[in-house]
C-alpha cells in the first residue's frame, strides 16, 4: 500500500540516478573505439534473427496482416527510442514469442467478427495497443517493479519452458505444411503437384535438421579441440547466421527443373510495396472500430500488459545480475513508463510492439564484459611484462597490477575491488614461496580466471545494433531468399538450445536416470540441490512443476480463451508465497527455488593415461589448457544468459542423498 501512497516516487529515483551517469554512458562508448562492433555485430545477429522467423509466424498466423517487415520495423524503433531515452540501456527489445501469440489470438478473435474481419483487425489490434499502455503506465507510477522479486525461479523456469515447448510446436507445425499447399494459393500450379509437394516436404526436413544440427555444433565452438582461439571464437559467436547463410546457399542447389516455389522461400511484401505502407496509417481506421470492441479490447490488454511487466522487468533483471557488477543504478520503474508509450507508438503505426528480450539482453551484457576484460587484461599484461624486465618481485608485480585494475575500473570502493583481486594476488604471490626464481615466476597470459567480471557500461552498442536492424529492413529483398524451411529448423533450434541451464529440464532428466547411476551426475558439473535435497523431494517439486505446466501448455489450446495463457504464472504467486511452504521444507523449497544458479564441481576420476606432469597440475588445481575469457564467461552462463555461481562441493555424507542404498557394481 505504501507504493500507492507515493505515486511516480520509483520514476523520479530512476531518472535522477541515471541522469548522473547519461553523460558517460556515451563517452564509455565512444572511447572504446573499434572494439565496439564486434559486441554490437554479436548482439545485432542474435536480436535479427529469432525476429526475422516470428516475422514468418506472424504472416503464415495472421494471413499476411503482419510480416517480417514490421517485426523488424518495430525492433529498430523500440531499439533505438530505448537505446537513447531507456533507463538501463544494455537491455535489448525485440518482437518477442508472447506478443507473437497474442497477436495471433488477436487476429482469431477478429477475423470471426464481421463488424472486424480482416480489414480492422491491425486498427482494433491499435485500441489494444492503447489500453495497454495506459495500464504499463499505472504499473510504473504506482512503483509495482517492487514486486518483480516475487516472480521466483520456479515461474521464470515455467515460462521458459513454455516458450521452448512452443517453439517446438511451431517448427513441427511449420514442416508439416511445407507438404501442403499454402493459403489463398491456387493448388493447380506446377509446384504444388503430389511429387513436387511431396518432395518440397523431404528438402524441407534436410533443411530444418541441417541447419538445427549445425547450429547446435556452431554454438559450442569455444570448447572444440580444433582450430585456432580466434577461429573458435568467431565460429561460436557468428556460427548460427552462418549457417542460415550456408543453408540458403545449399538450397539454390537445387535441379533447374523444380518449379520455382520448391523450395518454399520467405514471403513477405517490400517495406515500399503498398501492403507494408499502409499500416504507417492504420491510425485512421481505429475511429471505425466499433465502441463495443474497443472497451473489449480492455481485457486481452490486461493479458499483454502482465506479459510485458512481466518478461521486460526479467528481462533487465537478467542484462543487470549482481554478478556482472555493473556500477550504474537500474531503473525498472522508468523503463516500464518507457515502454508505455512504445506500446503506443507501435499499436497507432499497426507494428507489433517491442518489449525485453531473453537471452538476447543478458548475452548483450556478457559480450561487453568480453570486451572490458580485453581491455583490462591487455593493459595488465603489459604492466606485468615490464614489471618482470625490471626484475620485480612478485609482490611488486601484483602491486603494478592492482593499481592498473583500479585505475580503468573507476570504481569508488577500492576497497571492495582489493577484496575482488584477492584470487589474483594469491596466484601472484605463490611464486614467492617456491625455490627458484624460474619456478615461481608469476605467466602474465594466464590472468583470464582470476580477473573479476567488469562490463563495459555504454549505449552505444544498443544503438549501432538498432540502426542494423533498421538497415535490414531495407534488406528484404536479399532476406526474402531464405527457404523457410530453415527457419523452422532455426524455431527448433531456439527452443533446444533454451533448456541446458533451465533447472526445471534438469530436473525432469534426473527423474530418468537410473537410481543405481544417478551417482555418475556427481562426478560431472551439477546444480546445487542435487547434493543438498533427498532425491524424493526433487521428485515431487518436479512433478508439481510438470502438472502445472501442462495446465499452462493445455490453456494455449483453448481457442480465444487461449489469450488467458498468462494467468498462471501470477496465480503461481501465490501458489510459491502460501501453498509450496506448507507442502516442502523451507531449506529444500529454498534450494529447489533460489535465486541464483549455483553449481558444484564435480569430482570426476583421473584417466590412467595422465602423465604424471598432468596429474600434478590438476592436483594442484591449475589447468592444464588454456581459456580465452570468452571461454570462461560461456562455461559460467547458461543459455538464458544467467552466471551460475561455482562452489566447491558439500561435505561428503551430503553425498548419500542421490546415491541409492546399496550400490552394485556396474553391468
Amino acid at each position: 500500500m505504501e507504493n500507492f501512497k507515493a505515486p511516480f516516487r520509483g520514476i523520479k529515483g530512476d531518472i535522477n540516478g541515471r541522469l548522473l551517469c547519461y553523460k558517460q554512458d556515451w563517452i564509455s562508448g565512444l572511447r572504446s573505439g573499434m572494439g565496439i562492433l564486434a559486441p554490437t555485430t554479436y548482439i545485432f545477429f542474435a536480436s535479427a534473427l529469432p525476429v526475422i522467423a516470428f516475422g514468418a509466424q506472424l504472416s503464415r498466423d495472421t494471413d499476411g496482416s503482419l510480416s517480417t517487415v514490421e517485426t523488424l520495423a518495430s525492433t529498430a524503433i523500440c531499439g533505438i527510442i530505448h537505446s537513447i531515452f531507456g533507463g538501463h540501456p544494455l537491455l535489448i527489445l525485440g518482437v518477442a514469442e508472447p506478443t507473437v501469440i497474442m497477436y495471433s489470438y488477436l487476429y482469431n478473435f477478429a477475423k470471426g467478427r464481421a463488424d472486424l474481419g480482416h480489414k480492422l483487425y491491425l486498427a482494433w489490434a491499435g485500441w489494444v495497443c492503447v489500453w495497454t499502455a495506459l495500464l504499463l503506465f499505472l504499473l510504473a507510477i504506482f512503483n509495482a517493479c517492487t514486486i518483480i522479486n516475487r516472480f521466483t525461479r520456479v515461474a521464470g523456469e515455467l515460462f521458459g519452458m513454455l516458450i521452448a515447448v512452443l517453439f517446438i510446436q511451431e517448427a513441427i507445425k511449420g514442416i508439416v505444411s511445407e507438404f501442403e499447399v499454402p493459403k489463398a494459393e491456387n493448388p493447380n500450379l506446377e509446384a504444388y503437384s503430389f511429387q513436387w509437394l511431396y518432395t518440397n516436404g523431404l528438402l524441407a526436413i534436410i533443411f530444418a535438421f541441417g541447419l538445427l544440427y549445425t547450429a547446435l555444433k556452431s554454438r559450442r565452438a569455444r570448447s572444440w579441440w580444433y582450430g585456432t582461439g580466434c577461429l573458435r571464437s568467431f565460429i561460436a559467436d557468428y556460427g548460427v547466421p552462418l549457417m542460415v547463410v550456408i543453408w540458403t546457399a545449399l538450397s539454390f542447389t537445387v535441379p533447374r527443373k523444380a518449379p520455382s516455389g520448391v523450395p518454399r522461400r520467405l514471403f513477405s511484401p517490400l517495406p515500399w510495396d503498398s501492403e507494408s505502407l499502409h499500416h504507417w496509417t492504420v491510425i485512421k481506421d481505429m475511429g471505425n472500430v466499433p465502441p463495443a470492441y474497443i472497451f473489449a479490447a480492455f481485457i486481452p490488454a490486461v493479458m499483454i500488459a502482465a506479459l510485458y511487466f512481466f518478461d521486460h522487468s526479467v528481462a533487465s533483471q537478467m542484462a543487470q545480475q549482481k554478478e556482472f557488477n555493473l556500477k550504474n543504478p537500474s531503473a525498472y520503474h522508468y523503463d516500464i513508463l518507457l515502454l508505455g508509450f512504445m506500446t503506443l507508438f507501435c499499436g497507432l503505426l499497426g507494428l507489433p510492439p517491442s518489449n525485453g528480450v531473453l537471452p538476447q539482453s543478458p548475452m548483450h551484457t556478457k559480450s561487453l564484459a568480453v570486451l572490458k576484460r580485453q581491455l583490462m587484461r591487455r593493459k595488465m599484461v603489459e604492466s606485468v611484462k615490464e614489471s618482470i624486465r625490471q626484475r620485480a618481485s612478485n609482490s611488486e608485480i601484483y602491486g603494478k597490477m592492482q593499481e592498473v585494475f583500479i585505475e580503468m575500473d573507476h570504481s569508488p570502493d577500492t576497497h571492495g575491488v582489493v577484496m575482488e583481486l584477492e584470487d589474483l594476488k594469491k596466484a601472484v604471490m605463490r611464486g614467492d614461496n617456491e625455490e627458484g626464481n624460474e619456478k615461481g615466476a608469476f605467466d602474465p597470459e594466464h590472468i583470464d580466471a582470476y580477473l573479476p567480471v567488469r562490463v563495459k557500461e555504454q549505449r552505444l552498442s544498443n544503438l549501432l545494433q538498432s540502426l542494423l536492424v533498421a538497415a535490414s529492413v531495407f534488406a528484404m529483398p536479399v532476406i526474402k531468399l531464405i527457404p523457410t524451411s530453415v527457419l523452422w529448423g532455426y524455431f527448433a533450434y531456439m527452443a533446444i538450445d533454451s533448456l541446458p541451464g533451465n533447472q526445471f529440464w534438469e530436473r525432469i532428466l534426473l527423474l530418468f536416470i537410473a537410481p543405481r547411476r544417478r551417482y555418475k551426475v556427481l562426478e560431472g558439473l551439477h546444480a546445487s540441490f542435487v547434493e543438498s535435497v533427498p532425491f524424493k523431494y526433487i521428485a515431487a517439486f518436479t512433478l508439481f512443476q510438470i502438472v502445472y505446466f501442462l495446465i499452462c501448455f493445455g490453456i494455449t489450446w483453448i481457442p480465444i480463451a487461449g489469450i488467458l495463457f498468462p494467468i498462471p504464472f501470477f496465480v503461481l504467486i501465490v501458489i510459491r508465497q502460501h501453498v509450496l511452504p506448507r507442502l516442502f521444507h523451507p531449506y529444500h523449497l529454498q534450494e529447489l527455488d533460489a535465486a541464483e544458479y549455483e553449481e558444484i564441481a564435480g569430482t570426476p576420476r583421473c584417466s590412467l593415461s595422465l602423465s604424471f606432469k598432468e596429474r600434478d597440475f590438476l592436483q594442484d588445481g591449475e589447468p592444464p589448457a588454456e581459456m580465452c575469457d570468452a571461454e570462461i564467461l560461456d562455461e559460467l552462463t547458461t543459455s538464458r544468459g544467467e552466471l551460475k555461481v561455482r562452489t566447491t562441493s558439500f561435505r561428503e555424507e551430503k553425498n548419500l542423498q542421490i546415491h541409492p542404498d546399496a550400490i552394485t557394481p556396474a553391468e
